[in-house]
């Protein structure tokens, strides 16, 4: 058979998927499996040995690249199609593709779109961490499941790209390497102040002798530079400047990174390379990292979660955190 997936539009929610997907593969190991992604998450399953190719899909919803999309995939004579995206368009998007065999959540009004629609369990959306979520779509399908890991596979290309792209920048290997996040696209209640960033890296600088880079979209940029500014010695500041592929290979030389709950921390988790998640108005056991090395900082406030995307009052779930708090939990990987 070829089998289309439907991934998540969200990095972080791809990299927490990736479990589900491996499971369904180890259920149908000889039939070709293929992955259907929105444009920015699209190169992350580029290097899985298992998936046959990715389709990528327009970013924008309208019934013209609906029709377009599905003639495309109407093309590729696929027999089964699994969403793991609950939205009634994806559904429409593989109806219209005539994938006669449809499966997913039924969520969102689709449940006349699949063939095969099982309903959320009601314990999904308090404390069940979203590998779990994907995972179970997979069991309550009917099929097998494996013990969840996280893992992230980099081609050879990735890592000598990386390499040298650290290289061209100077970076002293044998110096603790350090990434900051501190964006995040969902809004700034879950960003960490910047202040807070900068103090955190000096200290990294002066007690570690580590090497800071900055990471971020190039929405985020500014971000960075004002961290930068606060600092008395220069980070590196790379929003904005590296495709995900290169950001992955970058994310897996350091020796610790340091985040905001957004993407970048489910691909860090997904390579194994330590990090200190710093959490807000989310909870960590549905979105936190899934495994070790990984360390989770949060504050007991009366107000959380709140899951705004913009703090009404005084922010005090990020504010609590102290820089000097954060360095300590550094150590532990350092």
């Amino acid at each position: 058979m070829k089998i289309l997936v439907r991934a998540p539009n969200w990095i972080g929610d791809s990299i927490l998927a990736i479990p589900a997907i491996r499971s369904l593969h180890e259920n149908f190991p000889e039939d070709q499996m293929y992955i259907a992604a929105r444009g920015w998450v699209k190169d992350l399953f580029s290097s899985f040995d298992f998936i046959k190719g990715v389709i990528p899909l327009p970013d924008n919803v309208n019934l013209k690249n609906l029709r377009q999309s599905a003639n495309s995939l109407k093309e590729e004579g696929f027999q089964v199609g699994l969403l793991l995206t609950n939205s009634f368009s994806s559904a429409l998007l593989f109806f219209m593709a005539g994938i006669p065999q449809r499966w997913g959540y039924a969520s969102d009004g689709r449940r006349i779109l699949l063939t095969k629609g099982v309903r959320p369990m009601k314990h999904q959306f308090s404390y069940f961490h979203h590998v779990h979520y994907y995972l179970d779509l997979i069991s309550r399908l009917g099929y097998k499941t494996s013990p969840p890991e996280l893992s992230l596979p980099l081609s050879q290309t990735q890592e000598q790209e990386a390499a040298s792209f650290l290289t061209s920048l100077g970076i002293d290997f044998t110096r603790p390497l350090v990434i900051l996040n501190p964006g995040a696209y969902y809004g700034p209640a879950k960003r960490w102040p910047i202040s807070r960033f900068a103090r955190l890296a000096e200290m990294l600088q002066e007690r570690n002798n580590a090497e800071i880079l900055i990471i971020g979209s190039y929405e985020e940029a500014g971000l960075a530079k004002e961290i930068a500014t606060l600092m008395k010695k220069r980070p590196y500041i790379l929003a904005g400047k590296t495709s995900l592929p290169l950001l992955a290979g970058i994310i897996h030389k350091a020796n610790l990174f340091i985040t905001n709950d957004t993407g970048p921390m489910h691909i860090a988790n997904a390579l194994k390379t330590p990090l200190i998640a710093l959490f807000g108005p989310t909870n960590p056991h549905v979105t936190g990292p899934f495994q070790e090395p990984s360390a989770v900082i949060k504050k007991d406030v009366p107000c959380w979660p709140c899951l705004y995307r913009e703090c009404p009052f005084d922010h005090r779930c990020m504010t609590s955190i102290e820089s000097e708090e954060v360095y300590l939990a550094c150590q532990k990987f350092l």
